[in-house]
């Protein structure tokens, strides 16, 4: 939870308070990993997300290094290509690479992960042409203050902390705060998918679930060993 990529991972507060009471009734049983699963799980479900089966089972390891977790988690800045190569090789396809950054219709993101779209986009010393102006213009004033922030999904006054798809229309919108999501909604690769999800709510909440089910099954250690 201390690599950088985490963040602005709020809540693991709570899933202490989880494995305590657990501990106290069902000592050495529940993991952390399921711990953590199952509560995103349930989270999206309260914000108007999907509902869907998680497998259970998983065991926490024994060393957690923040090294790991910056090689392993994809970087705010990362290319469409590099993007669904990393998702690809987790057993992901492209409406599920997609959906899960659909995920970011919720949450936010500090300004270090995006500060130089809106001052000095690669070294031009200009905001990125790619965003809203008038977006670009607000966060400056954001991240002029330290420990500035920004809601990922710009619709958020119109869906305060809904899980829904109306990120999709805001990054069609120019209206992306982290390059990746912008990036999807124009590269070939991914702006049908877009649309697709915009357009149909439903259709992104299905695809979420199936997407969620198949990341929670990457590299999971299981067994007593």
């Amino acid at each position: 939870k201390n690599a950088g990529p985490n963040f602005s991972v709020r809540g693991f507060e709570l899933i202490d308070e989880i494995k305590t009471a657990l501990e106290a009734q069902c000592p050495s049983t529940v993991s952390c990993s399921d711990i953590v699963t199952l509560a995103t799980r349930d989270a999206v479900f309260l914000g108007g997300g999907p509902s869907y089966v998680v497998p259970t089972g998983r065991r926490d390891g024994f060393v957690s290094n923040p090294e790991d977790a910056n090689e392993i988690l994809p970087p705010p800045f990362i290319s469409v290509e590099g993007m669904l190569s990393f998702f690809g090789n987790k057993g992901m396809n492209v409406f599920d690479s997609v959906a899960l950054l659909g995920a970011h219709t919720v949450g936010i993101a500090s300004c270090g992960n995006f500060v130089d779209r809106v001052t000095n986009f690669q070294g031009t010393g200009l905001p990125d042409p790619s965003m809203d102006p008038t977006l670009a213009g607000r966060l400056r004033n954001t991240c002029a203050v330290p420990g500035g922030f920004a809601a990922l999904d710009q619709s958020m006054p119109v869906t305060p902390v809904s899980f829904d798809n109306l990120f999709f229309g805001q990054i069609r919108e120019r209206k992306g705060i982290l390059l990746i999501d912008q990036l999807i909604a124009s590269d070939p690769a991914t702006s049908g998918v877009v649309l697709q999800y915009a357009s149909n709510n439903e259709l992104f909440k299905r695809q979420f679930a199936i997407a969620m089910v198949k990341m929670g099954a990457v590299d999971v250690l299981t067994g007593s060993a």
